[in-house]
């Protein structure tokens, strides 16, 4: 067998899987603050002011690595409900379940930044808008799931029917992503571009850059850390597990 693919085989093991998580799940959480420390410092301290919007803009460095992050962590979520609807991997469904706090958390975040620089911007806390409603849509999409999971006694059972739902609401990912191009929107059109120029002056990028690298290793160690807790929990009374809590001679 291909090493790689035997090292997700043996990743896919309960015991193995813990001890992977406990190992790395610190150094993502560590990471992570430390990366988005440096761009709020950068943010904060280093970017120039907006030359139409003044210091308001410096928001975007918290809305946008969220706005990005709620889209993303969703988009993940599915894919590993449809591996485990259809290989029925038990791991993958403990990390579909594991992702939902994280990107509800995420999508509140973007919803709350995006309110408070509307309110100066456009003069208003809410509109209903298109990018504004879908992806407040979303944040139901993430509580559906976790509200789903939770209702079920049978954890397979319960990852099986939240993960059906997180695959159906995939369909609102581009309409969240394209809902300013789409229709007549208040939102702003797209200023950052990974691929291409973005609009947004150069000297204002770094601390974008940290930020949104931070949050995607913070999400590393909280996933990792969320789905070690579901594992345990799911192999409790195991052997194994019995020996990880039993104290040391």
């Amino acid at each position: 067998m291909n090493p790689v693919l035997r090292w997700f085989h043996q990743l896919g093991s309960p015991p193995t899987f813990d001890r992977f998580a406990a190992r790395w799940a610190p150094w993502g959480y560590g990471l992570g603050v430390l990366a988005m420390a440096w761009g709020v410092y950068g943010a904060l301290f280093l970017a120039p002011a907006d030359y139409q919007q003044g210091d308001s803009f410096r928001i975007l460095y918290i809305h946008v690595p969220s706005a990005w992050m709620s889209l993303a962590v969703y988009a993940l979520m599915a894919l590993y409900a449809a591996i485990a609807l259809v290989w029925r991997i038990k791991l993958c469904e403990i990390l579909a379940m594991a992702c939902a706090p994280i990107g509800a958390a995420f999508t509140v975040i973007t919803l709350a930044t995006g309110s408070i620089w509307g309110k100066p911007m456009w003069g208003t806390w809410w509109d209903w808008d298109p990018r504004l409603t879908s992806q407040l849509i979303l944040l139901f999409l993430y509580l559906g799931v976790i509200g789903l999971y939770g209702a079920i006694d049978d954890r397979r059972a319960a990852a099986r029917a939240a993960g059906l739902l997180a695959i159906v609401g995939v369909v609102l990912l581009p309409v969240i992503r394209y809902s300013v191009l789409w229709w007549n929107s208040l939102h702003q059109g797209q200023t950052i571009r990974v691929f291409g120029e973005s609009s947004m002056d150069a000297s204002m990028l770094p601390p974008l850059i940290w930020m949104l690298v931070g949050t995607k290793l913070w999400f590393v160690g909280s996933l990792l850390a969320r789905a070690r807790a579901d594992n345990l929990q799911r192999e409790a009374g195991k052997d194994w597990v019995r020996r990880l809590v039993e104290p040391r001679p």
